[in-house]
């Protein structure tokens, strides 16, 4: 395998272990799920009270946490190759690129590859992140694929790619952009390390203000539950997941991106489509500056052995 896939996996496994417990904040407020006000608990609703219990323990904040460590790092993997390849294509050099619009365009390319592996581990992650109750990544995967086979996994995949593509467009584009504004020939090598993890979070923030909207309205696509499980394990997981099921509206219809989109502005106004920004610029930039960092050093480390 080449040195910019297992640099992108490792980084991208990286990327999840430390910002889950964030991401598990921002899927919830976009779902619609509001954090709870602890001081209200004996007069709260069951289902709020079951939200919030379950941030009683540590186990919570890696919530969803399976299917993204396995499915991210393929997806990074994927992500740099395309891009690597993408760029030499339009005649320009990976390490140092010099046009940045074939830089934006390698990374749409890049991020239309993910789709495969993107649409059913966001699918996944965000139904356990909003789950009421402790159910896990396999539980959900195997029951939805049970009940509606490979096209269930791939639920909200149209909304997934686009904001794939428009977003990894930016992220490699202000990665570059930051780069060659901060970086400088006299830097010390550990002066070089703080500005790329400089460089690779202000992407991240990038690149989530251009597609929170869609992700967003992608969060809420994915999230509807229309069907009973027919889980095969333990009793009590299956009766959990029939509790999540009825708690989500079960027996209506699904929506598509752009009914969910005009349903959630006419409901909520406009500010829906921002809510829990503030929490994902927030782990957008820890997790890019680590995850740029690892892929760097990763990237130094390979290509110097080979």
């Amino acid at each position: 395998m080449s040195a910019d896939f297992w640099a992108g996996y490792v980084s991208g496994a990286a990327g999840i272990l430390i910002g889950n417990p964030l991401d598990l904040v921002k899927t919830r407020l976009q779902a619609g799920t509001s954090l709870p006000n602890p001081g209200a608990a004996s007069t709260s609703h069951p289902a709020a009270r079951s939200f919030r219990s379950n941030f009683d323990h540590a186990g919570t904040l890696v919530k969803g946490a399976t299917a993204p460590i396995i499915g991210y790092g393929a997806l990074n993997a994927i992500l740099f190759v395309t891009y690597n390849r993408s760029l030499k294509l339009f005649g320009d050099d990976p390490a140092v690129p010099l046009n940045l619009y074939k830089v934006w365009c390698a990374g749409a390319i890049g991020g239309l590859a993910t789709f495969i592996v993107s649409a059913p581990t966001e699918l996944v992650k965000c139904r356990a992140q909003v789950s009421l109750t402790p159910v896990s990544s396999w539980a959900i995967a195997r029951d939805t694929w049970k009940q509606e086979g490979i096209r269930g996994l791939y639920h909200g995949g149209a909304i997934t790619s686009v904001r794939d593509a428009v977003g990894y467009g930016f992220y490699f584009w202000s990665y570059e952009q930051a780069k060659r504004a901060t970086l400088s020939p006299q830097d010390s090598d550990s002066q070089t390390a703080l500005k790329i993890m400089l460089c690779g979070g202000l992407a991240g923030v990038v690149t989530w203000a251009s597609i929170f909207p869609l992700d967003v309205v992608k969060t809420r696509v994915q999230t509807q539950v229309t069907t009973a499980p027919l889980s095969t394990g333990p009793e009590e997981e299956q009766r959990l997941l029939r509790r999540d099921v009825e708690a989500s509206k079960a027996g209506s219809q699904r929506l598509g991106s752009l009914r969910i989109a005009r349903q959630a502005y006419q409901t909520e106004g406009l500010s829906v489509f921002f809510r829990g920004l503030g929490v994902c610029s927030l782990r957008a930039f820890v997790v890019n500056a680590v995850q740029w960092a690892v892929y760097e050093w990763m990237i130094q480390l390979l290509t110097r052995k080979g």
